[in-house]
C-alpha cells in the first residue's frame, strides 16, 4: 500500500464493542499503539492473559545516546498506558493500571472489569492527536484552557508547571539550544537520530516506526540523497533557531515534573503527559516535545534550578494553536503481541 492508505489503516477506530471480547481487547491495543514514543519508537509489547493486558517494554528498540536511563522509553509505557485506559473506559471496561518493577525490567500491567461504557472528549481525541513540530500563531490561552491542561497533567507524584511568560519562555529557549547543540556534536547521538529517520513514504511504511520525513515537515526523499540532506539540516545554527521560534510562538511551554526518580513515576509521567496531550487536542490545541534539557543528567538539574522546580523535569512540551502536520505510522497490532 502507499504512504496516504497505511496513514487510513493506522488512524482508524473501528466500531466500539464490535467483535468478540478476544477482538475487543486488540481493538485496545490498537488505540495504544497510537501513543507517542521517543524518536516514534514505538518501544512496547503487549501480551494478552484473559482480561488482562501487559505492556512490556521492548528493549530491542533502546536508545542508549538520547535515553540513557530508559526513563523516555518508560514514559513511552505510560503514554501507551493511558491510551488504552482511555479506549476501555469507552468500550465499556474499568481499567486499573499499575506498574510491576518484578521481573525485571518491569511492565504495567491493565487489568479490565465490565462497566457501562463511558466516552470521553480525551477518548475522541486518541486518533487526532499528533505531535506538531512547526511554528504556533502565538495566541494566549484563556485561564480555563489552562487550567484544563493543568489538571489533565497532574498525577500521582507528577505535577505540570505550565509556562507562559516571556522571561521564563527564554530560559527554556536558553537550554533547548544549549542542549540541542550539545547533542547534535555527540557523533553517538547523531547516528542514532539518523537510525530512526524514515527519509522516504517506502520506507516509512515498510518499517512502519521512526520519525517519518513528512511528519517533520520534509519531503520524501530517498535515503542515499537524504543523507547529505540531513547534515545539512541538523547543522547547530538553524536547528536552534528553528527551536527558538517554536518555543517562542507557543501559548506556553508545559514542564512535567515527578516527585520520585524512578521507573513508577516515569510511567506515571508518560499517563500525565498523554493526558494533557489529549486534552490540548480537545481544545484545538498543538503540542510538540522540546525535551532536549532533560535528556542529560547535569543539563537536567541546572533547568530545574534554573526554573526553580523541585523534583525530576520529566518531560517539555510547547503548546499552542497551528496547523495540522502529516501524520506518521505505527506497527500493525500482530507485530507488538507477543
Amino acid at each position: 500500500m502507499d504512504h496516504d492508505e497505511a496513514v487510513r489503516e493506522t488512524w482508524r477506530r473501528p466500531p466500539a464493542g464490535a467483535g468478540g471480547e478476544h477482538e475487543r481487547l486488540r481493538s485496545l491495543v490498537h488505540h495504544a499503539t497510537l501513543a507517542p514514543s521517543s524518536h516514534d519508537i514505538q518501544c512496547w509489547r503487549f501480551r494478552l492473559d484473559g482480561r488482562t493486558i501487559s505492556i512490556l517494554p521492548d528493549l530491542s528498540r533502546r536508545c542508549p545516546a538520547v535515553d540513557p536511563d530508559d526513563h523516555h522509553l518508560y514514559a513511552s509505557l505510560g503514554c501507551a498506558a493511558e491510551n488504552l485506559a482511555q479506549a476501555a473506559r469507552a468500550d465499556g471496561w474499568e481499567p486499573v493500571v499499575r506498574f510491576e518493577d518484578r521481573p525485571p525490567p518491569g511492565r504495567v500491567r491493565v487489568d479490565l472489569t465490565p462497566a457501562p461504557a463511558r466516552a470521553s472528549d480525551l477518548f475522541d481525541a486518541i486518533l487526532r492527536r499528533q505531535s506538531t513540530r512547526t511554528e504556533y500563531d502565538g495566541t494566549p490561552l484563556g485561564p480555563e484552557e489552562l487550567e484544563l491542561l493543568r489538571s489533565a497533567g497532574t498525577g500521582n507524584g507528577v505535577r505540570t508547571v505550565l509556562l507562559t511568560g516571556g522571561r521564563a519562555k527564554e530560559t527554556v529557549v536558553d537550554h533547548v539550544t544549549q542542549g540541542n547543540t550539545a547533542q547534535l556534536r555527540d557523533r553517538a547521538f547523531v547516528r542514532e537520530l539518523k537510525q530512526w529517520i524514515r527519509f522516504d513514504d517506502a520506507e516509512a511504511v515498510r518499517t512502519r516506526d521512526g520519525l517519518s520525513g513528512r511528519a517533520t515537515g520534509n519531503s520524501s526523499a530517498s535515503r542515499w540523497i537524504a543523507g547529505p540532506l540531513f547534515r545539512l539540516l541538523s547543522r547547530t545554527g538553524p536547528a536552534n533557531e528553528a527551536y527558538a521560534r517554536r518555543i517562542r510562538s507557543a501559548s506556553a511551554v508545559a514542564v512535567l515534573v515527578s516527585a520520585t526518580d524512578d521507573p513508577e513515576h516515569w510511567v506515571e509521567a508518560g499517563r500525565c503527559y498523554e493526558r494533557l496531550a489529549l486534552q490540548a487536542t480537545a481544545l484545538g490545541v498543538r503540542h510538540a516535545f522540546v525535551n532536549q534539557p532533560v535528556e542529560d543528567a547535569a543539563r537536567r538539574r541546572r533547568f530545574a534550578w534554573a526554573l526553580d522546580l523541585d523534583g525530576r523535569p520529566d518531560l517539555v512540551i510547547c503548546l499552542g494553536r497551528g496547523p495540522e502536520m502529516p501524520r506518521s505510522l505505527r506497527r500493525p497490532v500482530d507485530d507488538v503481541l507477543r
